[in-house]
């Protein structure tokens, strides 16, 4: 089953929107209580970067669901293209140019998104931009070599493995709601618009 699309206009989001579709596929998949409040908070962990994101352009939000595999769905379609001088512009936090903001796992899958976002004219054809260097180190470590069907893709998943060993990343990931609930949470690039998934299996 695959919800209504709700779509969210630029600097605008709603919460009660969102728990409305989540209690629509509870209710068809005959979902427990319990069930239906992990779809919930991970419908809420995911709009809370959308008004960062919306910035951008406009947003849409959907659930679908494959038997017991869930996906939580936000696409945001940027109306302009950011040139690469401004990349740096978007991404700072501070008049130094260090994006504080990088820690945390919630805030790295935003500047994840919002790095395709800065970039996404520029790679849309080509490989993944390449971070390797401080405060964007988590970048790549999270990249798909194979981005499964997207132009370029983050996964969690992928970061908590290149993560393990060190103490900092783990410790943010251990402490982190979507990290310990959600199964993965993938950016990626689709054409010309950025897409964040989280997938959950709900047993």
């Amino acid at each position: 089953m695959r919800t209504d699309i709700y779509r969210f206009e630029k600097d605008e989001a709603s919460v009660s929107q969102i728990h409305n579709e989540a209690h629509k596929i509870a209710a068809y998949n005959g979902l427990s209580h319990k069930q239906e409040m992990k779809l919930n908070l991970l419908s809420e962990e995911l709009i809370e970067m959308l008004p960062n994101l919306l910035h951008y352009g406009t947003g849409m939000f959907w659930i679908e669901n494959k038997g017991s595999e869930y996906e939580v769905h936000v696409k945001v379609e940027p109306e302009n293209i950011l040139p690469t001088i401004d990349r740096d512009k978007v991404l700072a936090v501070s008049k130094s140019g260090v994006n504080a903001a990088a820690k945390g796992i919630m805030n790295k899958i935003r500047i994840a998104a919002e790095i395709m976002l800065a970039n996404y004219a520029q790679t849309a054809d080509s490989s993944a931009m390449i971070y390797s260097e401080s405060p964007y180190t988590f970048y790549d470590m999270g990249m798909y070599q194979d981005p499964y069907g997207y132009s370029s893709a983050w996964s969690l998943a992928q970061y908590r493995n290149e993560a393990e060993g060190d103490t900092e990343a783990w410790d943010e990931l251990e402490k982190s709601i979507i990290a310990n609930l959600a199964d993965d949470v993938i950016v990626g690039i689709i054409g010309k618009s950025v897409e964040i998934t989280i997938k959950k299996k709900l047993v």
